[in-house]
């Protein structure tokens, strides 16, 4: 049973910085724009994070830092694929060349020349909800609260990162601006013919897609790891980008494909810590490989919005 709640708090824990980039990529493949470069964005918003994090002692501040320093990352996609019709791919691929570069070269000016930040301190680290409520005696006199422990003893990223879901969900589908973003990514020449401003929505949906992947990038290094390092983000932004196509260019869908991405890892941390012999590189592959598995599997029923990575020239 106690493995089970491992696997549960870990796969809640991995699983919020996957949602928010997820979320990203929801957000700005509806507007028509195809963003791969998530990965690079996270690296920027994990560096970010983590140098405000350390040096102002805020993690709320380093948190949303983080996610502006991914949509200013996201700007130079959005002008490239918006403004002069570049391959989104080819784009993509560039940020993801430029984040890991920037990041370290960011990190040896701002510590010493190190490839690694300092740790955060604990007080300094984004906060564990209800962490001074489930206490041993607690748990001791009721165990079913263990049950309660790890679904409210996490660390506030994870139910920031439900919010978005909520939040993307009613936006996309309940609000006016939804209904524009997704004109937009299906036909967006018959949306400007409305009075739709198609670029205008597409900036929207690329820098909002940058400020989610910063979070996502910065939510690992307040909280999961407490500092940055040249590894630290390796193929979560493509494992988040699978996740997208997993669940069907939906907010909802990206949300269950995030949790069972999440679980693959928490499975893989949780073999280790039992000592269970693995080689560990093998343990490592197991996240990779059902999200290969998954996009096998379910990537015939996905259905990308119609516009989706073609770049729009708008007729004068």
């Amino acid at each position: 049973m106690s493995t089970i709640l491992g696997i549960i708090s870990i796969t809640l824990l991995y699983s919020a910085p996957l949602i928010f980039t997820a979320l990203g990529g929801v957000i700005s493949e509806n507007g028509g724009v195809v963003n791969i470069g998530l990965e690079g964005m996270m690296t920027i918003g994990a560096i970010v994070g983590a140098t405000v994090g350390f040096y102002t002692g805020n993690p709320w501040l380093a948190f949303l830092c983080g996610g502006l320093g991914g949509m200013a990352l996201a700007l130079f996609h959005a002008i490239a694929t918006i403004n002069f019709q570049a391959d989104h791919v080819v784009s993509g691929i560039a940020i993801n060349l430029i984040g890991p570069g920037l990041s370290l070269f960011l990190c040896r000016i701002f510590f010493d020349g190190a490839a690694m930040s300092k740790s955060i301190p604990f007080k300094n680290k984004l906060p564990q909800l209800f962490s001074n409520v489930f206490t041993k005696e607690l748990i001791s006199q009721y165990p079913w609260m263990r049950y309660l422990k790890v679904l409210f003893q996490q660390y506030v990223i994870v139910y920031i990162a439900f919010a978005f879901v909520a939040i993307m969900w009613y936006v996309l589908y309940r609000t006016k601006l939804g209904l524009r973003i997704r004109a937009v990514g299906e036909h967006p020449r018959a949306a400007e013919t409305l009075g739709v401003n198609a670029y205008r929505i597409k900036y929207f949906c690329v820098l909002a897609s940058g400020f989610l992947a910063g979070l996502g990038g910065a939510s690992m290094s307040l909280a999961i790891v407490s500092n940055y390092r040249q590894t630290l983000i390796s193929g979560q932004g493509f494992i988040a980008l699978a996740a997208v196509i997993f669940g069907n260019w939906r907010p909802q869908g990206a949300f269950i494909a995030c949790l069972v991405f999440g679980a693959a890892q928490g499975f893989s941390v949780i073999l280790g810590n039992l000592g269970i012999q693995l080689d560990t590189n093998l343990l490592s592959m197991l996240p990779y490989v059902i999200t290969l598995l998954a996009l096998i599997l379910f990537v015939k029923s996905s259905n990308a919005p119609s516009a989706d990575g073609i770049p729009y020239q708008r007729h004068n």
